[in-house]
C-alpha cells in the first residue's frame, strides 16, 4: 500500500491524491468506521499516548489522511461515528465499559504497588509522569469528548476541501455521535438506500475501513460486486514498552527497575522507535465470494441453486458462532472449526429443507430447526472431543516444559561474564576487577542453592531449613497451571442438567423455562439478520440472558413468533450513558444524574455494582468470560431520570438531543452552487439532491444551523491549529432516501452489475501446485504486476552503508537506512557516516503539489530579522485554481504547526524548504 509522504531532513512533501492510485485500482466511495480510528489514536497500545485531547484530535486527522492517501476515493467519503446503539447492543457496551473501568483501576493499583516494591529495593525507575488517566469510556455518545470530536471533524473536512486537490470533487458526509445507530450499520443503511435508487451505479467500488470481523459479513450482505475492506495488518505479539521503566522486553509484573542500557555506541538510538509504522491490508470480498461459490455450490438440488441466497444463509449460520448481540451456542466454537461443521451439515440437510434458510433478511424457522437439530445430534461428541483435545494439549505443554527444564544449563554466568549474542558486532568490553566479579558470582550461586533446599525441607520463620515436614509447592513452580473449576463437565453424562442448574439456576426438566430461553434466542437470530439486511427492526429488543441454549433444545421453533414492535425509538444520548456507564465513569454525566449511580438511597443503585463476578464459562482468561451484570430495567431507569431532567443545562440538553448527518462539498463540486443558493433563498422546505450533480447520490437536504459557509471563517476547535479565514466549502443537513415502513430491500445483485474478473484459477482450489509447495494467493489488485526487487549491486550498497553497531543480524536488517525519507527511525546522519549513493541526492516528491498546504500542515517561515515570534506564511487561494506551494518543516506536536503564541513558548527550529 502506498501512503507515505516522502521526507528528507524534517521536510515533508505531501502526496497528491488526485493522481491515479498506485495500487492500480480506483475506488469510488470510502467509508470510515470512525470508532476503529478513535480508539487507537486516543489510547494506543504500542506507542506513548497523546498528552492531551488536542493531540488526540490531530492524531485522528493524521490517521484519516493516511487512509485517504491509500484509498483515494473519487466520489464519496462517509465518516460514521457510533451513535446511540439499539438496546440489544447496549448490553455488550455495558459489559465492556464496566470491565474497562474495573481493569483500568486494578492495573493502576498493581502498577503503583510494583513501583513501590522496586523503589524500596533500590531499583531505578524514571520519575512518574503526572498525567490524568484517560478514561476510554468517554468515547460514548453524549459526552463532551464526542461533541468536541464532531466539531474538530467539521473543521478538518472544511480544511481539506479548501486545500487538497484529491478532495476537489468529493462529496463528504459526516454522521457524528448525535445520529443514532452504530457506525458500520449507518454505513450499511446508506448503501442499502442508495442501491434502491434508480440512479445508483451498480458498479460502484466501495471501500470500508474498519477492524471488526462483522464488517466482512456486512459487506457480503450488500451483494455489491466490488466491495473491499481496508484494515490494519494484525501482527501478533507486538513488543510493548514496560509501563514503569519504558523499556522493551518485559511486562510491568516482571519489571526489576534496572537502569536503561546504552542504545548504540554513543546512545544515539535512545529515542528511536522499536517498530515501523502500522501497515494496512486490503480484504477483497469479491475473492471471498469466489471461495464461497466453490464451497457452497451443490448439485442435484430439488430447487434451483442461487449463489446469492446461499451467501445469505452462510452469513446467517455464522451468527451461531458469535456476534455482538447473542452469546454463541455452547457446542459451536469458531476455533474448533464450527463454521466448517455448520456448512457441512447445511449441505447435507438442505436437500430435505426444500429451500434456503433466509430471504432478504427474513428467516424460515422451519428450515432452521432442521439444521439446529442436526447440530444437536452431534453435540455430545463435540463436547467429548473438546475435552480430549484439551487434555492432549495440556499433556504436550507439560512435556514441553519438562524438556525445556531438562535442557536448561545448570549455571549461567552473569554480570561481565554473561553470554553475548553472536549477532552483536560491538567491540568487546574489557573485564574490570575479575576476582571480585568471580567472588560475587560464587556467593550468588551459593545463596540460590541454599534457598532452594531439598523438597522435603521447609523453612522456619528465621529462614533456617526444617525437616519437620514438606510444604506445598507454589503454582508457578509446578508443571501445570491452576485450572478454573468446571462444574458443568460437558463431556460427562448429565451435562444439560448441570448447565441449566449452574447457569440459569433452574432444573433442566423445566420445559417452560427452556422454551422461553430458546424463544428469546430465536427472536435474537431473526433480529440480527434483519439488522444486517433491512436495518434496526426494534430499538428496544434485547436478549435477556447471559447464556445461550443448546442446539438440541431448538425443537418446535417453527411456530414461534418473530415479529417486532414497530415505531420503537432509540434512547437519548445521556439516557444511554446511564445505561452503559459504571459509577466510576459518572464524571461524564451531569451531577444530579451521577448521584443516581452512587447514592445508596437511589432507586436504581442496583444497576451500578461496585464489583461483579466474571464467569469464565470454560475459558482460561477473564476477558473471555461472561460479566454477570444486572440487566437495566428501562422503565425504572426512565422513571428515575424524570426527576433529574429539569437539572440539565442548555448545553447538556443540546448534547442529549438526537441529530443527523451533514453533507460537505468544496467550491469545485457541481453541487456547491445548488447548496449555496438554498442558503441565499433561506428556504425552510426539504429539497431533493439532483442526482446528476452528485454522482447519482440521492437524499434530502435541509439548512443547517451551524453550517460551514463560503467566505465565512471556520474557527478552529484545536488551539494549536489556525482558523480557516478563506473558506470556500459549504455544509448542509443530509437525510437518506426514505421508504415505507414495510419496504423490503432486496438482497440481490443489481441489474447491470459486472462481475469482477476471477482471481482463482481452476487448480487453486486444491491449494497446492504441481511440485507440492503450499499454494500462495495472488497479492495486489493486478495479477500482471511484477514485484519490485533489488539487484546484486543494490544489496552490496546496503551491506556497506547500513550501521553495524546496533547488533543487527547479518550485513543489514529489514529496515530503512538512517536519515532516509519515510523511515520511522529517520534522524540526521552522524558525522562521518556515508549516505547511500543515488538515493538521498535525488530525493523528490512523487508528484507536483497543486494545492495550497492545508492549514493543519502549514509551518511557519522565519522572516528577515524576526524575533523568536514566527510569522505565518499564509497562502492566498485563487478562486479558480489551486496554486503550487512549498512545504516547510513541521513545527508542532504530531507533525502539525502551532499557533504563534504556542511556538514562541516551545522555540522549535523550522526546517528549510525542500527543493521541488
Amino acid at each position: 500500500l502506498h501512503s507515505q509522504a516522502k521526507e528528507c531532513n524534517g521536510v515533508k512533501a505531501p502526496i497528491d491524491t488526485s493522481k491515479p492510485n498506485p495500487n492500480e485500482v480506483e475506488f469510488d466511495n470510502l467509508y470510515l468506521d470512525m470508532n476503529g480510528i478513535i480508539h487507537p489514536c486516543t489510547h494506543p497500545e504500542d506507542k506513548p499516548a497523546p498528552k492531551n485531547e488536542d493531540e488526540m484530535m490531530v492524531a485522528i486527522f493524521e490517521y484519516i489522511d493516511r487512509i485517504f492517501n491509500i484509498v483515494r476515493p473519487r466520489r464519496l467519503l462517509y465518516m460514521a461515528i457510533d451513535g446511540v446503539a439499539p438496546r440489544a447492543k447496549m448490553n455488550q457496551q455495558r459489559s465492556r465499559r464496566f470491565r474497562a473501568s474495573k481493569e483500568g483501576m486494578e492495573a493502576a493499583e498493581e502498577k503503583q504497588k510494583i513501583r513501590q516494591e522496586i523503589l524500596a529495593k533500590g531499583g531505578f525507575l524514571p520519575p512518574e509522569e503526572v498525567k490524568e488517566r484517560f478514561d476510554s469510556n468517554c468515547i460514548t455518545p453524549g459526552t463532551e469528548f464526542m461533541d468536541n470530536l464532531a466539531k474538530c471533524l467539521r473543521y478538518y473536512i472544511a480544511d481539506r476541501l479548501n486545500s487538497d486537490p484529491g478532495w476537489k470533487n468529493l462529496t463528504v458526509i459526516l454522521s457524528d455521535a448525535s445520529a443514532p445507530g452504530e457506525g458500520e450499520h449507518k454505513i450499511m443503511d446508506y448503501i442499502r438506500r442508495q442501491r434502491a435508487q434508480p440512479n445508483h451505479d451498480p458498479n460502484t467500488h466501495h471501500c470500508l475501513c474498519g477492524a471488526d470481523a462483522d464488517l466482512i459479513m456486512l459487506g457480503l450482505a450488500t451483494h455489491e460486486p466490488n466491495f473491499t475492506i481496508i484494515r490494519e495488518e494484525f501482527k501478533p505479539n507486538k513488543p510493548k514498552p514496560c509501563a514503569l521503566c519504558n523499556q522493551m522486553g518485559h511486562e510491568v509484573k516482571d519489571c526489576q527497575g534496572l537502569p536503561r542500557e546504552k542504545q548504540g555506541k554513543h546512545d544515539q538510538f535512545a529515542d528511536s522507535l522499536p517498530m515501523a509504522e502500522q501497515e494496512f491490508i486490503f480484504i477483497r470480498l469479491c475473492v471471498l465470494r469466489e471461495y464461497l461459490e466453490r464451497e457452497l455450490t451443490m448439485a442435484s438440488l430439488p430447487f434451483t441453486f442461487d449463489f446469492e441466497r446461499s451467501v445469505d444463509d452462510w452469513v446467517f449460520m455464522c451468527f451461531f458462532v458469535g456476534n455482538d448481540f447473542l452469546p454463541h451456542l455452547p457446542s459451536l466454537e469458531i476455533r474448533e472449526g464450527a463454521i466448517d461443521r455448520l456448512v457441512n451439515i447445511y449441505k447435507n440437510v438442505v436437500h430435505k429443507t426444500g429451500g434456503y434458510l433466509t430471504e432478504s433478511g427474513f428467516v424460515n424457522l422451519q428450515r432452521v430447526q432442521m439444521i439446529m437439530l442436526a447440530v444437536g445430534e452431534v453435540e455430545d461428541s463435540i463436547f467429548k472431543k473438546r475435552k480430549d483435545d484439551d487434555d492432549n494439549f495440556k499433556r504436550r505443554q507439560k512435556e514441553k516444559r519438562k524438556r525445556m527444564k531438562r535442557d536448561q544449563p545448570s549455571f549461567i554466568p552473569g554480570g561481565q561474564f554473561s553470554p553475548q549474542a553472536l549477532g552483536n558486532r560491538s567491540s568487546p568490553q574489557a573485564i574490570s576487577n575479575p576476582r571480585q566479579a568471580a567472588f560475587e558470582m560464587r556467593m550468588h550461586d551459593r545463596q540460590n542453592s541454599t534457598t532452594s533446599s531439598s523438597p522435603n525441607t521447609s523453612l522456619t520463620p528465621d529462614s533456617s531449613p526444617s525437616l519437620a515436614g514438606g510444604i506445598k509447592r507454589k503454582a508457578e513452580d509446578s508443571d501445570s497451571e491452576p485450572e478454573p473449576e468446571d462444574n458443568i463437565r460437558l463431556w460427562e453424562t448429565g451435562w444439560k442438567q448441570r448447565y441449566y442448574k449452574n447457569k440459569f439456576d433452574v432444573d433442566a426438566s423445566d420445559e417452560k423455562f427452556r422454551r422461553k430461553v430458546v424463544q428469546s434466542y430465536v427472536e435474537g437470530l431473526c433480529w440480527v439478520l434483519r439488522y444486517y439486511y433491512q436495518g434496526c427492526a426494534s430499538w428496544n429488543w434485547y436478549y435477556p440472558f447471559h447464556y445461550a441454549p443448546f442446539a438440541s433444545d431448538f425443537e418446535g421453533i417453527a411456530d414461534m413468533p418473530s415479529d417486532f414492535e414497530k415505531g420503537s425509538k432509540p434512547f437519548k444520548p445521556l439516557e444511554q450513558l446511564m445505561g452503559v456507564f459504571p459509577a466510576a465513569s459518572g464524571n461524564f454525566l451531569p451531577p444530579t444524574w451521577r448521584k443516581l449511580m452512587t447514592d445508596p438511597e437511589s432507586s436504581i443503585i442496583d444497576f451500578y455494582p461496585e464489583d461483579f463476578a466474571i464467569d469464565l464459562n470454560g475459558k482460561k482468561y477473564a476477558w473471555q468470560g461472561v460479566a454477570l451484570l444486572p440487566f437495566v430495567d428501562e422503565r425504572r431507569l426512565r422513571a428515575a431520570l424524570e426527576e433529574v431532567y429539569p437539572d440539565l443545562t442548555p448545553e447538556e440538553s443540546r448534547r442529549n438531543s438526537l441529530g443527523g448527518d451533514v453533507l460537505f462539498v468544496g467550491k469545485h463540486h457541481p453541487l456547491c452552487d445548488f447548496i449555496v443558493e438554498q442558503y441565499k433563498t433561506k428556504t425552510t422546505e426539504v429539497v431533493d439532491i439532483p442526482p446528476e450533480l452528485c454522482h447519482g447520490i440521492q437524499g434530502k437536504l435541509t439548512l443547517n444551523e451551524n453550517a460551514v459557509l463560503p467566505d465565512q471563517t471556520v474557527e478552529s476547535p484545536v488551539p494549536m491549529l489556525r482558523d480557516l479565514t478563506q473558506n470556500s466549502a459549504v455544509s448542509i443537513s443530509f437525510k437518506d432516501p426514505q421508504f415505507d415502513e414495510n419496504f423490503v430491500f432486496k438482497a440481490t445483485v443489481l441489474p447491470g452489475a459486472k462481475k469482477p474478473a476471477p482471481v482463482l484459477k481452476p487448480g487453486d482450489w486444491e491449494k497446492t501446485n504441481n511440485d507440492g509447495r503450499p499454494w500462495r494467493p495472488q497479492l495486489g489488485f493486478n495479477r500482471e504486476r511484477k514485484p519490485v526487487h533489488l539487484d546484486q549491486s543494490a544489496f552490496r550498497t546496503l551491506g556497506h552503508t547500513m550501521p553495524r553497531e546496533r547488533g543487527m543480524p547479518g550485513m543489514y536488517a529489514n529496515a530503512v537506512p538512517l536519515g532516509a525519507y519515510g523511515s520511522p527511525y529517520a534522524r540526521p546522519l552522524l558525522s562521518g557516516q556515508q549516505q547511500i549513493p543515488k538515493l538521498l541526492s535525488n530525493l523528490r516528491p512523487q508528484e507536483t503539489w497543486r494545492g495550497p498546504t492545508p492549514l493543519f500542515q502549514q509551518t511557519p517561515q522565519r522572516t528577515a530579522g524576526a524575533a523568536p515570534l514566527l510569522a505565518w506564511n499564509r497562502m492566498l487561494q485563487s478562486q479558480n485554481q489551486y496554486q503550487p506551494s512549498h512545504y516547510q518543516g513541521l513545527g508542532g506536536p504530531m507533525g502539525y504547526p502551532q499557533r504563534p503564541e504556542d511556538r514562541m513558548d516551545r522555540g522549535r527550529q523550522v526546517g528549510k524548504p525542500c527543493p521541488i
